[in-house]
């Protein structure tokens, strides 16, 4: 089995940085796209930004210009880099990857989420 790990989240001021990451750890597997999204209490869950396996990208107009996106295929790991934080972007941040087993189906997983909170 495949898990996905996020940390980095906590509670920073407005216009601080946070750098989240999630690492997928197992055996006998690779990943194609990976990403991450939000989900603040009372909304729905949001795409905030998605990475292929060749580091095309794309974001949600939120975030874009302020966040970035990437990933280490050797560590099967994501990072979001996130600066100029925004009080509305407080939210639990998922890790969301396309694990492709060497032998099986495909399986869209999911970390367990990180808290990110913005405020003075």
């Amino acid at each position: 089995q495949v898990q996905l790990v996020e940390s980095g989240g906590g509670l920073v001021q407005p216009g601080g940085s946070l750098r989240l990451s999630c690492a997928a750890s197992g055996r006998k597997f690779w990943v194609a796209d990976m990403g991450w999204h939000r989900q603040a209490p009372g909304k729905q869950r949001e795409l905030v930004a998605t990475i292929t396996t060749s580091g095309r990208t794309n974001y949600a107009d939120s975030v874009k210009g302020r966040f970035t996106i990437s990933r280490d295929n050797a560590k099967n790991t994501v990072y979001l880099q996130m600066n100029s934080l925004k009080p509305e972007d407080t939210a639990v941040y998922y890790c969301n990857a396309d694990v492709r087993p060497w032998e099986g189906m495909p399986k869209d997983s999911w970390g367990q989420g990180t808290q990110v909170t913005v405020s003075s």
